[in-house]
C-alpha cells in the first residue's frame, strides 16, 4: 500500500513539474529555464526536482524518452498489419491518438521555444518507419523523394496542433490517409 501511494506521489510531482515545463516553455527557451523557476511555479521543493532530475535538460530529455518509447510501440503495433493501406490508416490513426493525448507537450516542443533535436529526432523516426512502407513498396515515385515526403508529415502535425479545435484523431487520420493514397500512392 505504501508503494502505491509513494507511486502515486511521484507521478503528481512528475506531473507538476512537466506542466510547469510546458507553462515556462510557451514563453521561453529551455536553455533560459532554471531549476529554482520550474521548481517555483510547480510550487515544489527545489530538492525534490533533484530526486527525480540532474538537471532541466536531464528532464526534458526523460520526457522525451518516454514519448518516443510509447510512439516506438505505436508503430511497432500498428505498421505489422497485411494490408498497407489498412496500416497507413491504423497507424495515422494512432499517431494521432497519441499527439491528442499528449497535445499540450508535443506542440510545446514543436514551437519555436520547443526542442529541435525533438522535432529532428521525430522527422528521423517519421522517414525510417512511414517512409520505408511509402518508399518500398512504391519505388517507381522516387521523384517524392523522403524529404517532401517527412517534411509534409511533421508539417501537418505542426499544424494540427497549432488550431484551437482541430479535428479529431480520427478524422486527422482519413484526411492524411487519403492524402497519401491520393498523392503519393495512386499513379497519375
Amino acid at each position: 500500500m505504501k508503494t502505491d501511494k509513494t507511486d502515486r506521489r511521484v507521478r503528481r510531482t512528475k506531473n507538476l513539474l512537466l506542466q510547469g515545463l510546458i507553462q515556462l516553455m510557451t514563453e521561453k527557451d529551455i536553455k533560459d529555464i532554471s531549476v529554482k523557476e520550474l521548481s517555483d511555479l510547480a510550487d515544489i521543493n527545489r530538492g525534490t526536482f533533484y530526486l527525480h532530475y540532474n538537471d532541466i535538460y536531464d528532464m526534458l530529455a526523460q520526457i522525451e524518452d518516454e514519448l518516443f518509447l510509447e510512439f516506438h510501440e505505436i508503430l511497432d503495433r500498428t505498421l505489422n498489419c497485411d494490408s498497407a493501406i489498412f496500416s497507413h490508416r491504423s497507424a495515422l490513426f494512432e499517431i494521432f491518438s497519441f499527439l491528442e493525448r499528449h497535445r499540450e507537450i508535443a506542440k510545446v516542443m514543436m514551437s519555436p521555444h520547443g526542442d529541435l533535436a525533438f522535432v529532428n529526432r521525430l522527422k528521423d523516426l517519421v522517414k525510417k518507419r512511414m517512409g520505408s512502407l511509402l518508399f518500398s513498396e512504391h519505388a517507381t515515385y522516387d521523384y517524392y523523394n523522403e524529404a517532401f515526403i517527412v517534411s509534409g508529415c511533421i508539417g501537418v502535425i505542426e499544424t494540427w496542433l497549432e488550431q484551437p479545435a482541430p479535428p479529431s484523431a480520427e478524422e486527422m487520420a482519413d484526411i492524411c490517409s487519403n492524402m497519401l493514397i491520393k498523392g503519393f500512392l495512386t499513379p497519375t
